[in-house]
């Protein structure tokens, strides 16, 4: 009887392409971390407040979700790659001009997590029926980003202009 478990040398091909998913999964939190950071830093005015302090709490849930990815990383006999490997992506959330732009900094954000809401799903199909472990830890994680998305799109209805 063939060994099933995702650890098992029978599953090296498909434990690789998960270790890929999840690194890629990472660095995208890690990514987002860092334009979260400035994002909840460099906006001005009275408006922004609401969207700086939620922001702030977002900075340590997506890290926490980095550090669950590098253990699976980790778990999985992968390598946690090192900040030279990193590859920035998010041009979308970076700091523009207007420090009062909330509507784009919202516009960056959304994007950031749909883009994360995608990757996740890809990543649980990808597990379903070999890596069950990960396939449960990511979409937990999908959860969170989900409601993530779902609380700036409620921002977005109140700070874009009206037609």
């Amino acid at each position: 009887m063939a060994d099933r478990s995702i650890l098992s040398d029978d599953n090296e091909t498909k434990r690789r392409e998960i270790i890929e998913g999840l690194t890629r999964a990472y660095w995208m939190e890690i990514e987002t971390v860092m334009s979260y950071i400035a994002a909840s830093t460099n906006p001005d005015g009275v408006r922004a407040q609401e969207v700086i302090e939620s922001l702030k709490r977002d900075i340590a849930e997506e890290l926490g979700h980095a550090q669950q990815f590098a253990q699976r990383i980790k778990e999985l006999y992968g390598q946690v790659p090192g900040s030279l490997e990193f590859k920035a992506e998010q041009n979308y959330l970076q700091p523009g001009p207007d420090q009062t732009d909330l509507t784009g900094l919202i516009r960056g954000v959304i994007q950031a997590e749909r883009g994360a809401v995608d990757h996740y799903t890809r990543l649980i199909e990808l597990c379903d029926g070999v890596d069950y472990v990960t396939q449960d830890m990511v979409i937990q994680i999908l959860k969170d980003e989900e409601g993530h998305l779902r609380l700036f799109e409620g921002f977005l209805k109140e700070f874009e202009p009206r037609a």
